[in-house]
């Protein structure tokens, strides 16, 4: 199994948002109740440039899908 391309520090970095752990793990830790039902971008906390970039990167399946997956996974609550 090859290892992921990109990094969830990555995936923030392209987001424009803090990509060190600690600001990770407070962005997931105020965001992780999103509703089950909505997609991860169609989320209220994005901008519209972050909405397009997540959903064009699942859309394609493109490199970032995985990691989008895992924050997805993230940000989901398991109920």
């Amino acid at each position: 199994m090859e290892a992921p391309i990109h990094t969830m520090s990555d995936l923030f970095a392209q987001l424009g948002l803090a990509s060190d752990q600690a600001s990770i793990d407070q962005f997931i830790a105020a965001h992780q109740a999103l509703t089950a039902g909505v997609p991860l971008s169609e989320a209220p906390f994005w901008t519209s440039a972050q909405t397009e970039f997540l959903r064009e990167e699942l859309l394609e399946d493109a490199d970032w899908a995985e990691v989008i997956d895992a924050l997805n996974v993230e940000l989901h609550p398991m109920r």
